[in-house]
This record gives structure tokens, sequence and C-alpha cells, in this order.
């Protein structure tokens, strides 16, 4: 077992587990906030490296990003260590359809038709979605019927329906996302396609992310001003609803709010989440796992571990 206290919120104790080498050396890169002032930089607790050390044995991966709201501190650990986004990739598909209801492109409460089919976009052959490998099957019962962009949002989000996002990224538009992406300042990030588009995957064409542009993109939720504040809240607060709470969640005491976004594939685990202490500033976390192939309890403890140091951190520098 990993020797540091279980996290308070679940109560668990992260497994022995593995990362590369190349994880275990801690990149102390400055970041500037959006007002672009500096940050003080923390060496990461030595809980996170010892965890990070522990996971080598089994080529686990694991990339991390902190950065608490009033711009003091700052943790970066393997921030730009690239792998595949998996589900974290709807925050930006959402962010987009927001923005552009700001704009008059869209309506979130207009609706559209469900269908399961999809174009590829290797070579524009058809593929289809199918309910056994989505973690939400309510919406295949209404194919045929339109649902409001609003409730996909929803679905896509609190329950990381695969269907609800290629619903939504045509709307979006893979190519404005990314311009959007790059105007935050996340500028590795790539949201190309939507879910289950089996030819793009093994041409290599698959959406990715870092630790660190993910936390660009969930800093904009939090402290930006790329979206009006109405719009920002909303997004918060749906995240707030998501049902997959093993990862970050589970490392802060219960009833702490926290706006996250898993997302996971073979072999990936990630969580992204704005935490807000009750009676302190709220924080950004990151946490992108690779490694731990068909074993999610040991990756969802890992994250948990890492998201309890993080919250120890964020509640010591205060006192």
């Amino acid at each position: 077992m990993i020797g540091i206290r279980p996290p308070l919120g679940a109560r668990t104790r992260a497994a022995s587990a593995c990362a590369s080498a190349l994880v275990c050396a801690v990149a102390l890169l400055v970041a500037l906030p959006f007002g672009g002032v500096a940050q003080q930089m923390r060496s990461p607790p030595i809980e996170i490296i010892q965890l990070i050390r522990q996971v080598r044995a089994d080529s686990v991966e694991v990339g991390v990003y902190y950065r608490s709201s009033d711009g003091r501190d700052s943790v970066l650990v393997a921030p730009d260590l690239r792998m595949h986004a998996a589900s974290t990739m709807k925050v930006p598909v959402m962010l987009q359809l927001f923005l552009d209801q700001e704009a008059g492109r869209l309506e979130l409460d207009a609706a559209i038709p469900v269908t399961t089919e999809f174009r590829s976009i290797l070579d524009g052959s058809t593929y289809r979605l199918d309910s056994s490998s989505d973690s939400e099957q309510d919406l295949y019962g209404r194919v045929g019927e339109s649902v409001s962009r609003r409730d996909l949002i929803e679905r896509m989000i609190t329950r990381s329906s695969n269907l609800a996002t290629n619903l939504l990224i045509a709307d979006a538009d893979a190519e404005r996302v990314t311009v959007t992406l790059r105007r935050l300042g996340a500028d590795s990030i790539e949201v190309l396609r939507g879910v289950e588009d089996i030819p793009a995957f093994e041409a290599g064409l698959s959406n990715t992310t870092t630790a660190r542009d993910m936390g660009v993109v969930m800093r904009a939720l939090m402290e930006g001003d790329v979206a009006s504040p109405a719009s920002r809240e909303e997004m918060l607060g749906i995240l707030e609803r998501q049902q997959f709470r093993e990862k970050i969640p589970a490392g802060v005491p219960e009833g702490v709010r926290v706006a996250n976004k898993t997302g996971g594939i073979t072999g990936i685990h990630h969580d992204a989440a704005v935490v807000f202490p009750d009676d302190d500033v709220p924080y950004v976390l990151v946490v992108l796992i690779r490694g731990y192939p068909g074993d999610d309890q040991r990756a969802n403890a890992l994250a948990a571990a890492i998201s309890d140091a993080v919250w120890r951190l964020h509640r010591d520098g205060r006192e």
C-alpha cells in the first residue's frame, strides 16, 4: 500500500502503483494566469512525488496541473505529457456551444434530430454508435426524435454520453473549437472528432490533451472572461452534476463543491476539476493517468490520493 493517509472524501488508499521515469521528472514551469501576473511555484508535495515514483514498475504515466484562483500557488508535474483526451474533450465542446449561443450562432434550447449514424473524419465513411459501448443508454431510445442541445450537453457532461457528444460536435465544429482553445492559451490540445470513429482512430487521428492545456480550459470556466459570467456559472453547474465522482471529488472532504469531468478508455483514467472550498478560494486540478488497463479501481485510488495531497497543500498554504 502507498504510504500516505487515505483521501478525505473516499477514505480510500491508493494501491501500489507505477509511472515511467519521464513522469517522475517534475516540471516546475512558471505559467501566467489570465491577468498576466506571475504566480508562485511550489515544489510538488512529497506525497505526490512518492505516489508517482511508486507506480513506476507498471509503466503508469501521470500528469498533474494545480492552480489556485488567487494566483499565489501552482504545481505542475509532467504538465506537457500528451495523452488521449478521452471524454475530457467534451468540456471544450460544451464551452464552444455556449460561446456560439452568446454570439447568436445557435440556440441551446433548440432541438436537433437524434441519429446514431455519423461520418468518419478520415474518409467520410459511415459508422454507427451502439448503446453497449456508451455510458448513457437512454438517448438511444429517442432515435428519430429531436432533443434540445441543452439536454444533450447535460447528458454529454454529467453522464458522458458519447451519442450526445457526436450529435453536438457537428454544431461546435472541431476547427472552431481549436481556434477557441488557442485563444485561451491551450496551444497543443487537439479536438479533432467525435467518439468511436474507428477509421480515424486507426489512422492515428485522435483527440489528445495535456494536463496543462486541460487546466487552461478549466481555468477559463473558473476565472476567465472568454464567456459571460452567467454562461460560466451554468457550465460549472453542469460539471457539478457529474455522476462520476471516484477520482478528484473522492480526495476532498464530503460536501465540498466540485465541478469535474472525467475521461476514460482502455488504459486512460483522467479527471479535470474546479474545486470550491467553503471558506477558501477555488482551485483547478487536473490529473491525467495513462496505464492500469482493466484496473479502474487502482487508477481511481491514485487520482483520489493525488487530489487529497493537493487539497491539503491548498489548505496548508492558507493557514
